[in-house]
């Protein structure tokens, strides 16, 4: 290519990036206006569905037009333009399991993009109080990794809030040893979120046998451990090593390449349906013969389906032991005919019920290469 046909390429390409910053610049003044309707009646900044719904026509669009883009590029785009408009109307503060550089705080950026102010918390129960009392507009706690299964902690949470799953997100967890050191030889420990050591326990034990593990709150918190501690590696993410500035000694030493993690938000508002909605639950029943069957029968009968079913040992409820709770993912949004048919008929059967959201999944941002 000679240097004219490169500058003809090049003049061709400014030229069409000065027509989109125009119309940048409408589509921000457009959402500017809306945001002071919203101020006036309080209505919520954060609008989950309709998100997901810009995300689905704008692939749906680049697909339409032979576009080389793939999904995933075109959905973080415009979920980058969705935050930054939205900044506009106010920026928002999430609330997640802290310090900077844990997968919490990536899937906080996955999930609203860059323009919101996360607040990092020592503990998921810190960050939780944080929404609770109204400190910040959601809380994002991780709920079950695909290897380790569900986060203990983090179901308990969901039982004891009144705060509602507005959205979820499930990320690629990618592990990373990180440390000061130069050389695997000179580790001396291994520090990491217990999840993040089981998730990683092959790799470690072929390449640093022997080497003790300690565990952490937080794969964040392992990594500033690491920085300030010779010897010391970290399990975590490559935005830890940068947060940190630790030096990578291997990458992705997760056993299961297919690692991940899935995250819920939890708010104060309650988002429309938009056709890609899960529903979740938590439910007990009656200590008698055939109780789990009735529970379930109306959702067969309805056509509902389930995307998860997880027993879980009922704590602090004053119950007999060996009381359980079940914690059920549905297909479809509670204001759906089928799915409100079948709650209604459990609500009249369960020994306890608690909605704890319908909401969008945003799997457009799901994509096997986030780092």
């Amino acid at each position: 290519m000679t240097p004219e046909q490169l500058k003809g390429f090049r003049d061709r390409i400014d030229a069409l990036d000065d027509q989109i910053i125009p119309l940048l610049v409408e589509r921000s003044k457009v959402v500017q206006e809306v945001g002071q309707h919203k101020h006036k009646v309080g209505a919520a900044v954060f609008r989950p569905e309709r998100e997901v719904d810009i995300l689905d026509r704008m692939c749906a669009a680049n697909q339409r037009l032979g576009g080389p883009l793939p999904d995933i590029s075109i959905s973080r785009i415009w979920l980058e333009i969705i935050s930054a408009c939205r900044a506009l109307e106010r920026v928002m503060r999430v609330s997640y399991l802290g310090p900077a550089g844990t997968y919490s705080e990536l899937a906080v950026r996955q999930l609203f993009g860059h323009r919101v102010e996360g607040l990092p918390c020592a503990t998921t129960d810190e960050a939780l109080r944080a929404a609770e009392t109204g400190t910040v507009d959601a809380v994002l706690l991780p709920i079950e990794n695909s290897i380790e299964g569900s986060v203990g902690r983090s179901l308990d949470l969901l039982f004891a809030t009144d705060l509602l799953i507005s959205s979820e997100i499930a990320i690629p967890i990618h592990h990373c040893l990180l440390s000061k050191e130069s050389e695997l030889s000179a580790i001396r420990q291994v520090c990491a979120h217990p999840q993040a050591l089981a998730q990683c326990r092959s790799w470690l034990a072929q390449h640093l046998p022997g080497i003790p593990q300690v565990p952490m709150a937080s794969n964040g918190e392992a990594a500033a451990h690491a920085a300030r501690t010779p010897g010391v590696a970290a399990i975590a993410g490559q935005t830890a090593a940068t947060a940190h500035q630790l030096g990578v000694l291997a990458e992705r030493i997760e056993d299961d390449p297919s690692n991940r993690t899935r995250f819920a938000a939890l708010g104060r508002f309650a988002p429309e349906p938009c056709g890609t909605d899960q529903t979740s639950l938590i439910l007990s029943v009656p200590n008698r013969a055939g109780a789990m069957l009735a529970l379930l029968e109306p959702l067969a009968r309805h056509g509902v389906s389930m995307r998860r079913f997880e027993s879980r040992p009922a704590r602090n409820r004053g119950g007999e032991s060996w009381e359980y709770l079940f914690y059920v993912d549905l297909v479809g949004h509670h204001k759906d005919a089928p799915v409100a048919a079948a709650l209604e008929e459990i609500k009249g059967i369960a020994a306890f019920y608690k909605f704890l959201g319908s909401y969008p999944l945003f799997d457009r941002l799901t994509s096997s290469d986030i780092a």
